[in-house]
């Protein structure tokens, strides 16, 4: 309106009567010259939004089904081929038992377990064959799953299990123990049942799996919408305690589908004559193992080889027996095949392809493992990808140039990035760093029950701020480089430096404490916290913090990075913690 009233005043004189020709002649001046302004600052506007596309062509359809019927669709053409097969034990199934005895535990969730649709479920469970037929068998009959890690103490099961509402579980003999002092706390929780345990117990307070898939009644199991909610698994996303991550049917779906560009998927079809052999030890509760190696496999035909727990031995026996043409690994896990002494191109020989995620892998180590292969017809790949986001958003093509080694790859389709400065809030152009925004239909829901860290992490734009810094170079290939957010990852497991710190404050010596990931050759980074000791406990020491902390975390939490003793936590004007001063100044004070 200003812009109007200044331009009617330069055409009209003080009564309103037309001006003179010199008049229009300036007034005509002034509108060129805004109509070259407007151009210009859209123009700039463009320039400064850098949103980059996807580059692989073509268009990617999603198709409008649930979980369940993408990972089952092409079943028939492998029924008799393998599917999971357990590398220690040796149980396995082929895809005919386990599409059926999937449909067959669906009916009986909903039948003689009185679940319901909506219901959630916990699985603590290890990697084993038994796992694809419970997690698809409860997607199938429409309630959702939560999955936890084995390696969780009581209270950090509870802490899952209370906040995602599970009303049954799913474990094994071995961590029956740790489910059982967990239900009793779990409001409205019904049942558990026991993988390995023959029979009900008489009281019905345990299920067996086995007498559950022998006893299953058809049920009535009505098709789930591809907008519902299939998974729910907890991540501590870019900062604070872990979260309840609600990933869709159709994010799910979506991420196979995107993985699925002929640019991108490298893998011989699975025939009557072929099929492909997939080696992992990676865990199934991890989103890079469910919907990043099991589905994948699952859709493709794949015979799929996996561990409950890492051995070298164990590891090195899966690779002889069943000669992998795949593997799935992290960067740990890759240098330990390139470094370790006991590990030949002999035991490799049968690897045609590598993919690696869950955190950057170096050129140096890439190449450190290519000279132990010591052949040309080996492809290695990266990816990158968050619970958040199915997990993934970048992915290598199929034919990476040796140039961009180390890089994590493209954007896959449907989905877009930009790169933003951490200042100024602008999108950067190449070989400019700054925290990676990513869009797509992959991205989750939401947190539940948390609408605070979702806007925190969502935005209303539908860019989910992934808190890695990143930078993309002239071919749109991204590298990662560095995390904004607080999130340690150890050996590719996420440690929340906020639970860490919960856990060490109920130390009544401890005054204040603030935990920090620190590099690791091995494992990546370690935690390692800086303690101010409370006055009244001048002699409190690394280890009795601890051996305070060990038994109240998982084996990959524990501060293995040490202790140190500091006499104030550095924060910010609104009381945060200021991590990378305490890295900084973590490489000054040694450990006490």
């Amino acid at each position: 309106m200003a812009r109007f009233v200044v331009l009617r005043s330069a055409l009209l004189g003080s009564t309103g009567s037309v001006a003179a020709p010199v008049r229009l002649q300036q007034l005509a001046s002034l509108l060129s010259l805004q109509r070259r302004h407007q151009n210009t600052a859209a123009s700039t506007a463009a320039n400064l939004d850098r949103i980059l596309e996807s580059p692989f062509p073509g268009e990617t359809q999603i198709p409008n089904v649930s979980l369940t019927e993408y990972i089952w669709k092409d079943v028939d053409k492998w029924l008799s081929k393998p599917s999971v097969t357990c590398g220690t034990s040796g149980r396995t199934y082929t895809y005919g038992e386990a599409r059926a005895l999937s449909r067959r535990f669906a009916n009986a969730l909903l039948g003689e377990c009185g679940l319901k649709r909506g219901d959630v479920v916990g699985l603590l469970l290890p990697n084993i064959p038994e796992y694809l037929i419970a997690i698809h068998g409860a997607i199938e009959a429409g309630i959702i799953v939560t999955f936890a890690n084995p390696l969780y103490t009581a209270d950090e099961v509870r802490r899952q299990f209370v906040n995602g509402s599970v009303r049954c579980s799913i474990t094994i003999p071995q961590l029956l123990p740790i489910v059982t002092q967990v239900a009793p706390t779990i409001p409205d929780y019904k049942t558990t049942i026991v993988i390995g345990m023959d029979d009900h117990q008489p009281d019905g307070s345990l299920l067996s799996f086995k007498k559950l898939l022998i006893d299953s009644l058809p049920a009535d199991i009505p098709k789930a919408h591809p907008d519902e909610i299939a998974l729910l698994p907890y991540s501590s996303g870019t900062t604070g305690l872990p979260k309840g991550v609600k990933l869709s049917h159709r994010n799910l779906v979506s991420n196979l589908e995107q993985i699925q560009h002929p640019d991108v998927l490298l893998h011989r079809p699975t025939t009557e004559t072929t099929q492909e052999v997939v080696l992992t030890v990676l865990p199934f509760f991890h989103i890079y193992g469910f919907n990043g190696i099991l589905n994948p496999t699952a859709v493709f035909g794949m015979h799929l080889v996996s561990i409950p727990k890492f051995t070298p031995e164990d590891y090195l026996a899966c690779i002889d027996k069943f000669k992998p043409t795949i593997l799935f690994l992290v960067p740990s896990l890759l240098l330990f095949l390139a470094s370790h002494p006991g590990v030949t191109k002999e035991h490799l020989s049968s690897i045609e392809k590598v993919v690696c995620g869950a955190a950057p892998a170096t050129k140096n180590l890439i190449d450190k493992f290519k000279a132990k292969v010591d052949r040309d017809n080996i492809n290695i790949r990266q990816g990158y990808g968050m619970t958040e986001s199915s997990p993934v958003t970048l992915f290598a093509p199929k034919h990476i140039p040796r140039s961009k080694t180390g890089s994590c790859g493209q954007l896959v389709p449907l989905t877009q990035a930009k790169v933003v400065d951490l200042t100024t809030g602008e999108s950067l152009g190449p070989h400019q760093s700054g925290e990676l925004w990513v869009r797509g239909p992959q991205i989750m829901l939401g947190y539940l029950n948390n609408e605070e860290a979702t806007q925190e992490t969502l935005d209303s734009e539908g860019w989910l701020h992934t808190g890695d810094v990143a930078y993309y170079d002239d071919d749109e290939y991204f590298y990662i480089v560095d995390r904004t957010k607080e999130l340690i990852k150890v050996k590719g497991n996420q440690v929340s430096p906020t639970e860490l710190e919960s856990v060490i404050l109920q130390m009544p010596a401890v005054a204040d404490v603030a935990v920090v990931g620190i590099p690791d050759l091995l494992a990546g980074e370690l935690p390692r916290a800086f303690v101010v000791r409370r006055p009244d406990f001048p002699n409190v020491t690394e280890s009795d913090i601890q051996q305070f902390v060990e038994p109240k975390v998982a084996s990959y939490k524990k501060l293995a990075g040490g202790v140190k003793f500091i006499d104030i936590i550095p924060r910010n004007p609104a009381g945060k913690i200021l991590r990378h001063e305490l890295k900084v100044l973590g490489e000054k004070i040694p450990v006490q």
